[in-house]
């Protein structure tokens, strides 16, 4: 255990008793600083310090990532459904910071291949959609990933304006953003699969000149595949569509058949990272 004092990095500090954590009934032990005069422990430090239940931490971020609705997680950890909230705001932001540390830990030659897609959801109506791009490597890690509002499509567009107006369109932007984000951490040379999407082609070619782009079909889904798996044997973007039909199963405001929409979409990104973690560290082999 590091005993040096959190305040004033002074090593000069010795045993000051002991006390049981009543968030979680955890011992833990005090230590007093001889410099500046003031004791402190090891859960000084931590990113929970003084909050409230943190005992269910773990097991929420493993309900919200199995398909598993705030408001039932509330019912089967016997909490308050605030509570749930406060800690999806708060497990989101923890599970983003620790994963720019996972991207410290990937290997160079598992970047040299990667896909991307979007997955269009939308916020509380199918009148204001929302498109989720989402970018993984060969091996199904998600390595980044950025929301953005979209004006309604097809047959709802015309209904859409009459009802809420021109909405913003800000995937180009959002989508230079994220790759700018992710260039300086990918190698020289590489290769890069989407469908054909107008605004990829550009954007790969600006942030990654000298990587190969390879642009492929969009094809129908299947119903089995959350209708993002497609129904044929070799699918060239097998990694992304899987990656997104598992969102499709595992994030309940993701369903494709749902009540639980999105009302807020930096809610909807919280619980992205949260479930991006899950995927990264425990479903997808390294």
């Amino acid at each position: 255990m590091n005993h040096r004092c959190p305040r004033c990095h002074s090593t000069k500090t010795r045993s000051h008793g002991f006390f049981k954590r009543s968030s979680d009934c955890k011992t833990i032990t005090r230590r007093f600083c001889s410099n500046c005069q003031r004791s402190f422990s090891s859960a000084t430090t931590s990113s929970c310090f003084r909050q409230h239940k943190r005992r269910i931490n773990s097991r929420l971020a493993e309900l919200l990532s199995s398909g598993v609705s705030q408001r039932r997680s509330a019912i089967l950890l016997k909490v308050n459904r605030k509570t749930i909230k406060r800690k999806l705001d708060f497990l989101g932001l923890q599970a983003r910071l620790r994963h720019f540390d996972f991207l410290k830990t990937l290997k160079q030659e598992d970047l040299t291949h990667l896909q991307f897609d979007d997955l269009i959801t939308s916020e509380h109506t199918k009148l204001k959609p929302l498109s989720l791009s989402v970018i993984v490597t060969k091996k199904r890690k998600i390595i980044g990933a950025t929301l953005s509002e979209i004006p309604a499509f097809g047959k709802r567009a015309a209904f859409s304006r009459r009802k809420y107006g021109r909405r913003k369109n800000e995937h180009y932007q959002n989508l230079e953003e994220l790759w700018r984000t992710l260039t300086p951490m990918l190698p020289a040379e590489g290769r890069v699969d989407s469908d054909k999407h107008k605004n990829y082609a550009p954007i790969i070619k600006s942030h990654l000149p000298n990587w190969e782009h390879r642009s492929f079909e969009g094809l129908r889904g299947s119903t089995a595949g959350q209708g993002e798996l497609k129904p044929y044997a070799r699918d060239p973007l097998f990694s992304i569509n899987h990656t997104l039909a598992m969102f499709r199963a595992n994030i309940n405001r993701l369903f494709r058949r749902t009540w639980n929409t999105t009302k807020d979409p930096q809610a909807l990104m919280k619980h992205f990272w949260i479930y991006a973690e899950f995927h990264n560290q425990r479903l997808v082999r390294a």
